[in-house]
């Protein structure tokens, strides 16, 4: 199944993330796009959402000065750009993969793509991650560890069922019971012809 191989690349990133725990730390890809092209863009999406997630902690921080804070709100505001471009290069590879599929004449199409799907499931192997940490937090009240456990509960449920949901998804791609059909994403905010500041500043 494909969310099998997603996951534990997800772990992997994560993991690989936390043994220097740092968000500027450099970037290296386990995975040559020309062996698996897949794995690489898993890898690369999961490495990009761990270190904003770190970006998110930090810039909560009520003591950040002001400067750092903007240096860090912009930091962000390119992440979540690199988070979307990711998002199409994974659907890409889907498109390309399932291009000469025969699609059934009364084949749906879903909600959402499949790399949205991936998305998702690469933010919840984080908050999985980050919930079983607190739950086993040494120096944690007891009550503190047994709730982040209820919640992790939680986390791991709506995991298997969102591995699942996606697995079906793409097997009824390939069956031509569901089509795809990717919109690209027309962000407004980082354009400088349609973000009337930036505009301005021409």
């Amino acid at each position: 199944m494909f969310t099998e191989k997603a996951n534990k690349i997800f772990v992997e990133a994560i993991e690989t993330y936390h043994i220097v725990d740092d968000v500027y730390q450099p970037f290296e890809n386990k995975y040559d796009e020309k062996k698996d092209l897949l794995a690489h863009l898993l890898y690369r999406k999961c490495w990009i959402d761990t270190v904003q997630w770190h970006y998110e902690d930090i810039i909560r921080d009520p003591n950040i000065d002001p400067i750092a804070a903007l240096d860090l709100k912009r930091k962000i505001d390119a992440s979540n750009q690199d988070r979307t471009d990711m998002v199409e290069y994974i659907d890409g590879y889907f498109l390309n993969k399932y291009n000469d599929m025969p699609v059934k004449d009364n084949a749906t199409i879903n909600t959402e793509s499949p790399a949205w799907g991936v998305d998702r499931l690469s933010i919840l192997a984080l908050k999985v991650y980050h919930m079983k940490e607190e739950a086993t937090r040494e120096n944690a009240t007891e009550e503190h560890k047994a709730a982040c456990q209820e919640k992790l509960n939680v986390l791991l449920e709506q995991q298997v069922d969102l591995s699942s949901a996606i697995d079906t998804l793409l097997s009824d791609i390939e069956k031509g019971d569901k089509y795809m059909k990717v919109y690209k994403q027309m962000k407004m905010y980082n354009d400088d012809e349609l973000n009337p500041v930036l505009r301005s500043q021409k």
